[in-house]
């Protein structure tokens, strides 16, 4: 808005309306309202919002062309007022328009600094919350907000799952952009120990204390679907290979600058949802109840189903799918037993990348399903169960090349019950589907200029590359980063997991046996 508005002379409000003009036209222009359903647009815009570098960006998208007149902004709802951005959505769409509907994902909640998911001040707030955040990015460029585990500390920030390291940003807030020639120039972006690092920075520390909130309030606030995203400032979209990453922040990370000033990034995610058809309507649909799950960036087909009568070998069914919606609830959903309830089954299913033109896809090597719960005791809990699949050690990368080495599983498909249901404890759940290991974009960037994270003689390399790179004007240690050692890092790895997540499944206890 300051780009807009803070020219002298500017008219503001022409110059708005002028800019959201111009976003409406080139969403309307690009929807194919035909009955092939081949693209489909939404009018979107990001409310950007970060008190002391604490990030509470949302993306607001609106169901279809009925939208509010102006995008509403920090500076109409004042800084770190999410509720006043529910309540004018609210005004001035949802009540004020006939035909209008919104939502908002948060996302980046992991570089929000603790502030993103604030237990809510009434009951009128965790409605609005519920209404417009059914759903929150997982995961994108600026790191991933599932879940963090130390490994130097040997712990997680309430987890002991150690595939938490995955794409983790050392700091928790958005000067973690402050590097600049391959330093921090921005004391907000040091590092901060686990001990510091605020809960609900984390998506799955969120999911538990929503079980908490309900239990107290009769409403869970934190009802949260899965989705992932590039969030790209470079216009390109669904840029999220790992072997061909080119930056998501325009010429500020371009060529070597990536690696000098941007090796905590990643390419990103992608957002993946099950609607009956490519349409403005029944893709917010779906959003709204949260049929929808998140990837790191490859496309994997993820199915995932709940209820008390799914078939133990529907795995085997022609029609698993099929099975799973007449049964159960998809990913999303929410079960809720008879008080005599044998424990839920769940049925998830997951088809390995096709891959695509140069970019092969990579075997899938298991599919675990994430449950938290309250126990007895008042508190949550957490608990990671292999359904499908396994870790094998034998496959890998080639050091020297990146391909891939050693076979993992096309397809994958299991029904789980869960051994310790407790049918008077709220819980949820949700798959995670993983592949076999490939490597990062970061070790394909430095070997292209001639730096191996593998090789020995690393820090050799990275010198004449980097004298090589400053002969051309580069300021700075360039490739130093590339030779970081795995051991002595709390959260890097030259390779990682991709990987994708469902939302959740919700068990709520009935009325009569609920605390």
């Amino acid at each position: 808005r300051s780009i807009i508005c803070d020219l002298p002379g500017s008219n503001c409000p022409k110059r708005l309306l002028e800019f959201w003009g111009n976003i409406q036209r080139a969403a309307e222009d690009h929807y194919d309202r035909s009955a092939n359903c081949e693209f489909t647009t939404f009018v979107a815009y990001e409310y950007s919002d970060a008190p002391n570098f604490r990030n509470l960006h949302r993306n607001v998208i609106f169901r279809n062309e009925r939208v509010t007149e102006y995008p509403i902004s920090a500076y109409d709802t004042g800084s770190r007022n999410v509720p006043e951005l529910w309540r004018q959505l609210r005004a001035e769409c949802v009540d004020g328009d006939e035909g209008c509907d919104v939502l908002a994902i948060p996302h980046n909640s992991n570089l929000s600094g603790g502030w993103m998911f604030p237990d809510p001040a009434s009951m009128e707030e965790a409605e609005a919350r519920i209404f417009f955040e059914p759903l929150v990015e997982l995961t994108q460029h600026k790191a991933s907000s599932e879940c963090r585990f130390d490994r130097l500390a040997g712990r997680g920030l309430d987890t002991a799952d150690e595939l938490c390291t995955f794409e983790q940003n050392k700091t928790d807030n958005l000067s973690a952009l402050g590097v600049v020639f391959g330093k921090m120039r921005a004391p907000e972006g040091a590092p901060v120990p686990l001990e510091q690092f605020a809960r609900r920075n984390m998506v799955r520390n969120v999911l538990k204390d929503g079980l908490l909130l309900d239990q107290t309030s009769g409403l869970n606030p934190f009802k949260l679907g899965f989705i992932g995203s590039t969030d790209t400032h470079s216009a390109s979209p669904g840029g999220a290979d790992e072997d061909g990453y080119l930056g998501h922040l325009g010429r500020r990370d371009a060529g070597y600058r990536n690696v000098q000033d941007h090796f905590s990034d990643n390419p990103g995610g992608l957002a993946v949802v099950w609607a009956e058809e490519n349409s403005r309507d029944a893709i917010f649909e779906a959003m709204r109840r949260r049929e929808t799950y998140a990837t790191s960036g490859t496309r994997p087909v993820v199915r995932f189903f709940g209820g008390f009568d799914l078939d133990l070998e529907a795995c085997s069914q022609e029609d698993f799918v099929g099975h799973g919606y007449a049964k159960g609830v998809p990913m999303g959903g929410d079960l809720v037993g008879p008080p005599d309830a044998a424990a839920p089954r769940f049925l998830v299913a997951a088809l390995k990348d096709a891959g695509s033109p140069g970019h092969g896809g990579l075997d899938l090597q298991r599919i675990q399903i994430i449950k938290g719960w309250v126990g007895e005791d008042g508190a949550t809990h957490e608990r990671v169960i292999d359904v499908v699949g396994r870790a094998d050690e034998t496959a890998g990368v080639d050091p020297d090349t990146c391909a891939p080495t050693g076979t993992g599983h096309t397809q994958l498909c299991a029904v789980w019950q869960d051994p310790d249901f407790d049918s008077e404890r709220p819980a949820f759940y949700y798959a995670r589907v993983l592949e076999n290991p490939s490597c990062r974009w970061s070790t394909f960037q430095c070997q292209a200029a001639g730096v191996n994270p593998f090789a020995s003689a690393c820090a050799e390399q990275a010198a004449v590359a980097t004298q090589a790179a400053q002969d051309e004007g580069a300021l700075g240690d360039v490739y130093g980063r590339c030779c970081l050692d795995e051991a002595e890092e709390p959260f890097y790895s030259p390779t990682i997991q991709e990987r994708a997540w469902t939302s959740p499944i919700w068990y709520r206890p009935p009325p009569t046996l609920s605390q």
